[in-house]
């Protein structure tokens, strides 16, 4: 069964549309974004002294929404939910706006309190995540307000939301964008007066691992790791040194500031100052890119969807339904692969994350095959590192994409990616599967072992076996000479 929802986020400072083909089975329900739209509004940077929200605001809200009422013209009622946050509901003139806002859209808007918000965003969050029973810390630095969640698997423990935003802090201690020393002073003293009041809660309550699901976070998180000021994902040291470079320049418009979109950079130092009093209130470590957020968290909602099955595993299934794959042949490879792994890779830090991976690249490597057979496992690769892959992350993708590009064919063209050890023997382990399934048919267990140095390669195979199959010794033969070009020996042992 499938159907099309859509979702509204009328934020503080961007207001985004989200619609989302659900496909829904026995099994599993995934969702597939199908448009987005994101524009930005600013909202809250129209609020006045005394929270009453200009005419000048308004006409901008009212004209993107316009344009989101064309988008979901003839979308039955029930499909499409609509929510607004901090800024609609702090403006005293909301009664006046919302009706206007509603008739631009075409659609009831929901002004949700700040406990919905943090709830329905760490059900975006974690519903984009692969599942785990670790406690999770999810932050969203939104224009107008930042929610705090702590929550465990799909259930929330601790929610709070804070009127701290990138937006309202931008208007008070950066305007116009510029940055000083002493903006940067009264923006972190301002938000961590705020945070106090929750740090010793969350602290005591814990976590074990820290996400952030806004704008500001994915700008941060672009920003550091492209400018070569953090390894991976946000850390205090790598935004102390991204501070001195705001204030060097005056502005985010700094030559040495790499990833960060334009739409992003006068918002970017307010965010970055509630982003280093969270870390420093709340002794952050380290936090990384959650994306879902709250649109996601909103369709999930409408779904009334509550499983812990892992979200990978159903898009697995998904994708070798929706491009045809020949189940019962990513079956055979996937066994034969998976045994070669536990011979030369069961002891690697993160093994039961590797073979996991390999599974699905078996389960996914012929996806190209619906394309073109002509190079297929190109369009196979091209497809893992650029689908909507619920449950994935960016770099899990780009892993399935690095090993079902080199499943056939050159290996010289992955040099590119500067691989792992562990990468090549994914490799290799797949690669060696395709080989010895490739008549397409049942077999019994195969004489074979696969044993690995650090550069040399032993595969052992039966002497009869080989004798009897002349087209896989032939082929085996040429896969020692691929391995030969990237610096590995493969040594062919009958036996």
């Amino acid at each position: 069964m499938e159907q099309l929802l859509a979702a509204v986020d009328l934020g503080s400072n961007s207001f985004r549309l989200s619609i989302a083909r659900i496909v829904q089975n026995e099994q599993s329900v995934q969702i597939y974004a199908t448009d987005r739209l994101k524009e930005t509004v600013r909202l809250a940077a129209g609020l006045d002294a005394d929270r009453v929200l200009s005419e000048e605001a308004i006409q901008r809200a009212i004209a993107v929404l316009s344009r989101f009422g064309e988008r979901l013209d003839n979308f039955p009622a029930g499909r499409v939910r609509a929510v607004a946050t901090n800024t609609f509901r702090v403006a005293r003139n909301v009664a006046d706006f919302l009706p206007r806002a509603e008739a631009a859209l075409g659609y009831p808007i929901e002004v949700i309190s700040g406990q919905e918000e943090a709830r329905l965003i760490y059900s975006g969050v974690i519903h984009e995540l692969p599942p785990s029973i670790n406690k999770r810390f999810v932050v969203d630095i939104g224009g107008g307000s930042t929610e705090f969640i702590i929550g465990q698997e799909l259930e929330p423990l601790l929610m709070k939301s804070l009127a701290i935003g990138c937006v309202s802090y931008t208007k008070a201690y950066f305007p116009d964008g510029k940055v000083t020393e002493e903006g940067f002073i009264q923006a972190e003293i301002a938000a961590r007066k705020e945070i106090e009041i929750i740090s010793r809660q969350y602290r005591h309550l814990g976590w074990d691992e820290a996400f952030g699901s806004s704008g500001t976070a994915k700008a941060l998180v672009a920003t550091l790791e492209e400018s070569g000021f953090s390894e991976k994902g946000i850390t205090l040291d790598g935004m102390q040194k991204l501070k001195k470079v705001l204030i060097r320049h005056g502005s985010a418009h700094a030559p040495e500031l790499h990833g960060l979109k334009p739409d992003r950079m006068e918002v970017l130092p307010a965010g970055l100052s509630i982003m280093m009093a969270i870390f420093s209130e709340l002794q952050v470590k380290q936090m990384n890119q959650g994306d879902g957020a709250l649109r996601v968290g909103v369709l999930y909602d409408m779904l009334g969807r509550d499983t812990s099955h892992d979200k990978r595993d159903e898009t697995a299934l998904v994708f070798m339904k929706r491009y045809h794959i020949d189940v019962r042949q990513a079956a055979r490879v996937k066994k034969q692969a998976l045994t070669f792994f536990d011979s030369i890779l069961s002891d690697e830090p993160a093994a039961d994350d590797l073979r996991r991976y390999l599974g699905w690249a078996c389960d996914l490597h012929e996806t190209g095959l619906s394309i073109s057979q002509n190079n297929y496992h190109k369009h196979t690769a091209y497809v893992m590192a650029n689908a909507d892959m619920p449950g994935f992350s960016e770099a899990e993708q780009e892993l399935l994409s690095f090993l079902t590009l080199g499943h056939q064919g050159k290996l010289d063209k992955l040099l590119a990616e500067a691989p792992t050890r562990a990468k090549w023997r994914l490799t290799l382990c797949l690669r060696l599967a395709v080989v010895f399934m490739r008549r397409r048919q049942p077999v019994t267990a195969l004489p074979v072992t696969l044993e690995t140095g650090e550069e040399k390669l032993k595969l052992c195979v039966g002497k009869k076996w080989l004798e009897d199959h002349p087209l896989t010794r032939y082929t085996l033969a040429l896969e020692a000479a691929e391995w030969k070009k990237v610096g590995f020996t493969l040594d062919i042992v009958p036996t």
